[in-house]
């Protein structure tokens, strides 16, 4: 990690001290780089070979009341805009995050908190079709978290206009004027009470309301709800998670208005530096309006497994997967396998 320190610069008029004072901070560069190689069955690949690339830049400061705060900009490849974050640290008052892109707040951040040695069992390039809990993220939204209190600590996020796209300085944006407000809150306990045993004891849960306005449909709000549990004991650590979306009336008898997740995971720290890991994830849909209208479970429900390694040599990582997506994208009886080498960089 490169550490830049900003300096105090002088002015043509005015206290050269109380400019140095506001503009003083520190300004880190991290990033990275990954290579993956995709083998997907049978099927024709064409370039089974794949790159990603990230640059993050992180400001951060403190105010004269002892308040702190922190500015992060990241760069996804070719080093085009991706996501920006604003956070205000209010000491023992809590955490304001400001946040554009990167789709970390409010339930988003509740979506798959299973163990894993590399990724989630769907993530390892399958692209299964598992549909899961978003919440406020499509949108600029504003979360708060509360200080930690008995090993509890709650959010609260709005994002005032949903589904709209992300809004510069002194500018405004909406939908299409079908959605409101949307609205999440969660909570992350660590029951530890004390002991040791316990202290890797996660219980962890959140909601979310999206206001929703058609006026040439009739259509209800969107919920989305998910909760779950994870534990870490020694080397090993569990997870098991349920999450649904109910979202709203829709227009065609021939539509689904809801989805069921499930997932487990499980994970092996064999030494400091290699892990092991299995992960499941299941979407099932639900919900048709008429209810006369349904069809057999393979075109409703997904399910993917994945099998994982990875070994870390300092800055460099190195990961296998072996995943099988069933009913693959919700048709009948389609199955799709996938092995995924990955090579991380990081500085």
């Amino acid at each position: 990690m490169n550490k830049l320190t900003k300096v105090g610069c002088s002015a043509l008029c005015g206290s050269l001290a109380a400019i140095s004072a506001a503009n003083a901070g520190d300004l880190t560069v991290t990033g990275g780089a990954d290579l993956t190689y995709l083998s997907i069955g049978a099927e024709t690949t064409g370039n089974p070979i794949g790159m990603g690339s990230n640059i993050n830049f992180k400001g951060s400061g403190e105010l004269d009341n002892g308040w702190t705060f922190s500015v992060t900009t990241a760069l996804a490849n070719a080093s085009a805009f991706s996501a920006a974050n604003i956070s205000l640290t209010m000491g023992g008052a809590g955490t304001i995050n400001f946040n554009q892109g990167n789709s970390g707040n409010g339930i988003k951040a509740l979506d798959d908190k299973m163990p894993t040695a590399w990724e989630e069992a769907w993530g390892t390039g399958l692209n299964p079709g598992i549909k899961l809990v978003c919440g406020s993220c499509l949108s600029n939204n504003v979360m708060y978290s509360t200080p930690k209190m008995a090993g509890t600590t709650f959010t609260f996020t709005l994002a005032p206009d949903y589904g709209s796209s992300d809004t510069a300085d002194k500018a405004t944006s909406n939908t299409e004027d079908n959605s409101g407000s949307s609205y999440d809150a969660t909570i992350n306990i660590n029951p530890s009470m004390g002991t040791e045993l316990l202290s890797g004891l996660n219980f962890f849960a959140g909601a979310s309301t999206i206001e929703s306005y058609n006026n040439s449909a009739t259509e209800e709000d969107q919920y989305q709800a998910v909760g779950g549990i994870t534990f870490d004991i020694g080397p090993v650590s569990l997870g098991w998670q349920v999450s649904g979306l109910s979202l709203g009336e829709q227009s065609s008898a021939t539509t689904y208005n809801a989805y069921k997740n499930q997932a487990f995971g499980i994970s092996f720290n064999v030494n400091d530096d290699l892990s092991l890991s299995y992960g499941k994830h299941t979407t099932r849909k639900a919900g048709y309006n008429n209810s006369n209208v349904q069809s057999g479970e393979g075109t409703r429900r997904v399910e993917v497994k994945s099998l994982q390694a990875a070994y870390s040599m300092g800055g460099a990582s190195i990961a296998i997967a072996s995943s099988e997506s069933t009913n693959h994208l919700f048709v009948n009886a389609a199955t799709r396998n996938a092995t995924t080498l990955s090579l991380g960089l990081a500085f």
